[in-house]
């Protein structure tokens, strides 16, 4: 299992740039990424392998209202080419939770685990647990 703090992400609406027909990471983005992989470089992260659950916790930097799932994308490409897994397709849960504590600067405490696959329930079970 994995645990780590990892800055506030940028929001989806802000990770992308259009130009022409194309669609980039944004200069934003791409600082962000750049930071997570060197944090997660210098915390000396492996890959996990196989199926995984992941769990974040976001905690903004001001009480501005988000939308938890405008962070999941930018975070989790990130952690991807940060070297916490080897594609972000292996991850099968995903829990997040935009907390009502503000951090300044913002931050995620995110939990990375193997997943046994047989474990997994329909949602309606997993919600009402």
């Amino acid at each position: 299992m994995l645990t780590v703090e990892l800055p506030y992400p940028p929001s989806v609406n802000r990770y992308y740039r259009h130009v022409g027909f194309k669609t980039l990471i944004s200069r934003e983005g791409r600082a962000y990424r750049s930071l997570v992989c060197a944090l997660l470089r210098r915390a000396g992260v492996r890959p996990l392998e196989g199926t995984l659950a992941v769990g974040i916790d976001l905690y903004p930097p001001d009480c501005r209202t988000r939308d938890a799932d405008n962070a999941q994308k930018a975070l989790l490409d990130a952690m991807q080419h940060g070297g916490v897994y080897r594609n972000d397709s292996q991850v099968k849960k995903l829990l997040t939770i935009m907390r009502d504590t503000v951090a300044p600067g913002g931050k995620v405490i995110v939990c990375v685990m193997p997943l046994d696959p047989s474990t997994l329930k329909d949602i309606q079970h997993e919600i009402a647990a």
